[in-house]
């Protein structure tokens, strides 16, 4: 199953996709004002172009799990993406991985960076059970 990951931010939203088997995360691109018309477009001919089957939106809970400001506005994109697309969207807590992206960098933006974290965690603990 290909997955899509998005590391949503009102500015920047950094995009990863799975391997075919669902295994391997890969950083891709960053989309610009991702919940606008035009950004939710972007979002939704990268989940048609890549023949995605779910999506997973990083959830910015706070350091003690609690839902903030940023979590709230996450939740307003992933509602009018769930309007936009056919696959399911769910969120996972994404934590550290702006850290980690930042950490671990490449050459790839760093908020894809960030998405291909979230993704191969979420990944990984999808394959564990």
């Amino acid at each position: 199953m290909r997955v899509l990951a998005l590391d949503y931010g009102s500015a920047r939203t950094g995009v990863a996709i799975s391997d075919a088997s669902g295994t391997l995360a890969r950083p891709v691109c960053v989309v610009k004002k991702a919940a606008t018309e035009k950004g939710l477009a972007e979002v939704a001919g990268l989940v048609v172009d890549n023949d995605v089957e779910h999506i997973v939106v990083g959830l910015p809970l706070t350091l003690r799990g609690e839902h903030g400001k940023q979590a709230a506005e996450t939740e307003l994109f992933v509602s009018a993406l769930r309007a936009r697309v056919s696959v399911p969207v769910e969120t996972a807590d994404e934590r550290f991985t702006t850290a980690l992206a930042q950490r671990f960098g490449g050459s790839a933006p760093e908020d894809a960076v960030a998405a291909a974290h979230l993704l191969q965690g979420w990944l990984d603990a999808d394959a564990r059970q």
